[in-house]
């Protein structure tokens, strides 16, 4: 297993998004999956307090209360990683002292569990100072509540001032970021936090591993796809990628003999700051599809080639 970053986690070589747990995924196919994963050796699990709020009848909070439910009925809390966020979820969407150690109260109760190993700022406050959010944030951490602290949407001067004030005063430090990158969506984070996460030894976890869907293959010019959640954002690569990038992961997934989707989820592998893919699914069948990355290692010609075909 790779060991992520500072952090020095021994990780699973995917992890898991929690994201469709209470939302595409029921509480039932949640268990499968998780089930699945955890049989493949899958120890490394992402979700967020906000998850699934957006869902009609939801009110934030399903993700964790089913991994949270998992953990209780299948006794494995030890053996398995929490990464989880705060922010976006009203009313805990400032990074005051009072809102972090409510939130990961909350979420540690709803997870059922004393500590979280990965506790992400999902997203930036520039109206609380640092002085007052990250040292709440080293608070936690000295508490035990919280392992490792994570930046999710931080801009790049953000994310390095934030940095630099917790060296300065030796508070608990940002070890894991989490930003969206794929094969097909790589300027923003490319030019953006890759630079500071290489300066700072920072590690990415990205979300969007497969660009909604897309780098999965399961979407094609010309060809009727099954509306999903994800299905608009995915289609929206077809006209510029669908008849240059996807024959050439055809190609390497026939080589590899894997799925598509591991063939996009490999190529991330290849990345600097990127130590292993994260991969939200809901079914099985789309999870026994991105596992396959675990036994893929593209060669750097192999990698250079896609990463031509998107430059």
């Amino acid at each position: 297993m790779p060991i992520l970053g500072r952090t020095g986690l021994d990780v699973f070589g995917l992890q898991l998004g929690g994201n469709p747990f209470g939302w595409t995924a029921d509480e039932t196919t949640s268990f499968a999956i998780l089930d699945a994963y955890a049989a493949a050796g899958g120890n490394f699990v992402d979700t967020a307090d906000m998850y699934s709020s957006w869902k009609e009848g939801n009110v934030g909070g399903e993700s964790e209360i089913i991994i949270g439910r998992w953990y209780a009925n299948r006794r494995n809390r030890d053996t398995q990683l929490i990464a989880t966020k705060m922010g976006k979820l009203p009313p805990y969407t400032t990074l005051s002292r009072e809102n972090l150690r409510a939130a990961c109260e909350a979420s540690l109760t709803r997870l059922g569990t004393d500590r979280i190993d990965i506790y992400y700022l999902h997203q930036d406050d520039q109206s609380t100072p640092w002085e007052v959010s990250l040292a709440a944030c080293d608070e936690l951490v000295r508490e035990g509540k919280v392992l490792h602290l994570g930046a999710s949407n931080f801009t790049p001067e953000r994310l390095r001032a934030a940095v630099e004030f917790q060296r300065a005063n030796g508070l608990a430090e940002f070890e894991v970021i989490q930003d969206a990158y794929n094969l097909v969506q790589r300027q923003d984070y490319e030019q953006g936090n890759m630079p500071v996460a290489q300066e700072f030894e920072l590690v990415n976890l990205p979300y969007r591993s497969l660009a909604s869907g897309f780098l999965s293959g399961h979407y094609r010019l010309g060809a009727q796809s099954t509306e999903t959640a994800h299905s608009k954002l995915a289609s929206g690569h077809l006209d510029k990628y669908g008849d240059t990038l996807l024959p050439k992961i055809d190609a390497l997934a026939a080589k590899h003999g894997v799925a598509p989707a591991a063939i996009g989820l490999a190529w991330l592998k290849t990345r600097p700051t990127i130590v292993v893919p994260l991969s939200g699914v809901s079914a099985v069948a789309q999870l026994r599809e991105s596992l396959q990355v675990v036994n893929v290692e593209l060669t750097a010609a192999e990698a250079a080639e896609l990463s031509t075909l998107t430059n």
